[in-house]
């Protein structure tokens, strides 16, 4: 069901400086970049790294009233309602309902019955890096 990982999401208080250090870090500007979010295509697979302002990670979902915070790592699934629906039935409990990103990229997240994050999402850039592996 987990194909692999598309997006690490980090929080911070302070989103230009966080933007600043990154791109001084990778050397590369982030590709996406919105008020309150920005993205990096980073590494061999292109794996997207995120940066979220934290005054928007609260009402994104939080668990017994513990606001967001620390990473989230989106996993790419084939069908995201399906995984969230199995996963809801597996005893997860929901932290960020579905919601469209961006065209092709859809996703949520979940908190497992040991307290941890799971985010899943069905990402088009995913599936272009596979793809294009794929190719002789």
């Amino acid at each position: 069901m987990l194909r692999g990982v598309t997006t690490v999401r980090f929080h911070t208080a302070d989103l230009d400086a966080a933007k600043d250090w990154y791109t001084e870090l990778l050397g590369t500007a982030p590709y996406f970049d919105r008020p309150g979010y920005a993205e990096y295509r980073i590494g061999d697979y292109q794996h997207e790294l995120g940066l979220l302002d934290t005054k928007f990670a609260g009402t994104l979902g939080s668990h017994d009233d513990v606001p967001a915070a620390g990473a989230v790592v989106y996993w790419h699934v084939d069908d995201a309602e399906s995984a969230l629906t199995r996963l809801l039935t597996l005893g997860a409990t929901l932290h960020e309902p579905l919601r469209e990103f961006g065209e092709g990229f859809t996703g949520g997240s979940v908190v497992d019955p040991f307290g941890n994050v799971l985010g899943i999402m069905q990402n088009r850039h995913y599936m272009e890096i596979l793809t294009s592996r794929q190719q002789p």
